[in-house]
């Protein structure tokens, strides 16, 4: 089943908007509805990026940091007071003016 570009994008663009509306609204530093919106907003990425890819072969410029296991060792050390500059979730760091994005091309 192929998974029409343009819906995926709408349902991409509503989970931006959701994921924003729950992390200005968060309700503590683990609030679980941004751990939530963060899962729904990374799985409509996922489904608009194949979609695009399926339908038009083209890809967006960002890809998707995988987990792995190391990511709870990062945590320990954070709390250690190690001074990680990278962030656990594969995102930007805010340490250099600008960092970088790595595309998927």
């Amino acid at each position: 089943m192929t998974v029409d570009p343009r819906a995926a994008l709408d349902r991409f663009v509503a989970a931006l908007e959701a994921h924003y509306s729950a992390v200005v609204s968060r309700q503590g530093e683990d609030d679980p509805a941004v751990d939530d919106a963060y899962d729904v907003l990374a799985d409509a990425f996922e489904v608009y990026d194949d979609a695009l890819g399926t339908v038009h072969g083209e890809a967006t410029p960002f890809y998707l940091a995988e987990e792995d296991e190391d990511d709870d060792d990062f945590d320990e050390d954070v709390e250690d007071g190690d001074d990680e500059s990278d962030d656990a979730e594969g995102g930007w760091t805010g340490d250099d003016e600008y960092d970088e994005v790595e595309t998927a091309r």
